[in-house]
């Protein structure tokens, strides 16, 4: 089950909500817990006990781990073994496998393993709070239903942001109904709902399209490549949209994990604003325990390089993931030993090229083939003897026009630079409070009908 989807939208959500604020608040963790576990069994089926081992078992280890004040390092190491052992399984063997095989010219096999979703989301939230138990940052839950309602809590189970304990741990214990904040959380969840349906859907047609063109051109590629770097903006910021819409909903008040990053002047500034909730686990979990920036600056650099190969591990198990880490690695390294000032200087030049950078990243994100990596690169830059344009090109482009320009515009700022000064008039105050409804029913509407009349509705995200 999708966010974006008619049983989410009008049966899965409103039932959660009854039940939800019907019931008496000291039992709403359990209405929670039931929900999401059926949310995650109606997507996995076949790998909902491995979300029910993760909760037992960190939440006992946690347990267990606080009262210990001996090799504590020792009994750390080992929740992490296993940990990360059940993720390498799922998500890495077969990658490791192909690797040792190709390596040593051998012809081991293992039967083909399915990956549970959002496994890389809730193991890493299931780390982050053994670690932060570990360091005494929090302390243990007081209850295994508590911890279980956090490592299993629907909106933000399988495809994140990546919620830590500390984030949320007084909201576990005690919600109070705002009406407030619910409004807020509708809205929020809304133009999710449209950023996904609307725009990253519509980009991810176009792209699909141009990538079947019988004849490929230099303006057919970067069509592709534009329109899939803004897809997975606005799929994977639309999903983050909607998990904290629901989490004000239900009185769960998560971070944000998308700050317009197309709008960034640098890499730098790029990874400060795209999926915040994995760059700064990965800061504070492995960046900084390997020394982060009191390091001499060689080791300092090798420590940006360790945390974006697993970076780009995190994303998927294949070689030009790693690839991907490497190059924002390059990029950020050069950044900071030689023009992140003359970029912070000149912001509109700094804008030009991070958006290169980002787009020709993505095209490393998508390709698993590195010899079609080859030839998207070569036909996107020139260098493969093809005309810059042709009629086939045209024709999507003139379809897909409005919404790449829309998808443009929506990925920009805009309210932050005037809408304060007009919400200060009370002129504008009373149009926006009698307008406002009226957009969010309105797209509600646009977006049910294209969800009734759609089949093409995959989340990108998932599968990390």
């Amino acid at each position: 089950m999708v966010f974006s989807s008619i049983s989410f939208l009008y049966y899965f959500l409103p039932l959660v909500l009854l039940f939800y604020f019907f019931t008496p608040e000291k039992y709403r963790n359990i209405i929670l817990l039931v929900a999401s576990l059926f949310f995650y069994f109606y997507g996995e089926p076949r790998y909902l006990w491995v979300l029910i081992f993760s909760i037992v078992f960190n939440y006992y280890y946690g347990r267990f781990l606080e009262k210990r004040k001996k090799k504590r390092p020792l009994f750390l190491a080992i929740n992490l073994l296993m940990n990360f052992g059940i993720l390498f399984y799922f998500k890495y063997f077969h990658f490791f496998l192909d690797n040792i095989n190709f390596l040593f010219h051998r012809n081991f096999s293992w039967a083909y393993i399915v990956m549970p979703i959002g496994i890389s989301f809730f193991t890493f939230q299931a780390t982050s709070y053994i670690i932060d138990i570990y360091r005494g940052k929090v302390k243990s839950a007081n209850h295994i239903l508590t911890f279980a309602t956090y490592l299993s809590l629907f909106p933000q189970l399988i495809a994140g942001p990546i919620v830590r304990y500390e984030t949320v741990e007084e909201d576990l214990k005690v919600r109070k109904f705002n009406a407030s904040s619910f409004s807020q959380g509708i809205k929020r969840f809304v133009i999710g709902l449209s950023k996904k349906v609307l725009l990253a859907n519509v980009l991810g047609e176009c792209s699909k399209s141009l990538a079947g063109l019988a004849s490929q051109s230099v303006f057919s590629y970067l069509l592709q490549a534009t329109g899939n770097t803004l897809q997975l903006y606005f799929d994977f910021s639309g999903y983050s949209d909607m998990a904290i819409g629901l989490g004000l909903m239900f009185g769960f008040h998560f971070l944000e994990n998308f700050q317009y990053p197309l709008f960034a002047h640098s890499i730098t500034d790029f990874w400060r604003k795209w999926h915040i909730s994995l760059s700064s686990w990965l800061k504070d979990y492995i960046y900084i325990p390997l020394g982060g920036s009191r390091v001499p600056t060689c080791r300092r650099y090798l420590n940006i390089l360790i945390v974006w190969m697993v970076t780009g591990l995190w994303h998927g198990a294949s070689w030009n993931f790693v690839l991907w880490g490497i190059y924002f690695a390059v990029f950020l390294i050069l950044e900071k030993a030689f023009f992140l000032k003359f970029l912070e200087k000149h912001r509109i030049l700094g804008h030009f090229y991070t958006i290169l950078l980002v787009v020709i990243s993505f095209v490393i994100f998508n390709e698993t083939d590195f010899s079609q990596l080859v030839v998207f690169l070569k036909g996107m830059f020139g260098f493969s003897h093809l005309p810059f344009s042709n009629m086939e090109t045209v024709y999507y482009f003139k379809n897909y026009l409005i919404v790449i320009l829309i998808s443009i515009l929506a990925a920009i700022p805009w309210f932050s630079f005037g809408k304060g000064k007009m919400l200060s008039n009370e002129k504008w105050k009373k149009i926006f409070s009698f307008l406002e409804p009226i957009f969010y029913f309105a797209l509600l509407l646009i977006t049910t009908g294209y969800l009734v009349d759609e089949s093409f509705n995959p989340f990108l995200y998932f599968r990390f």
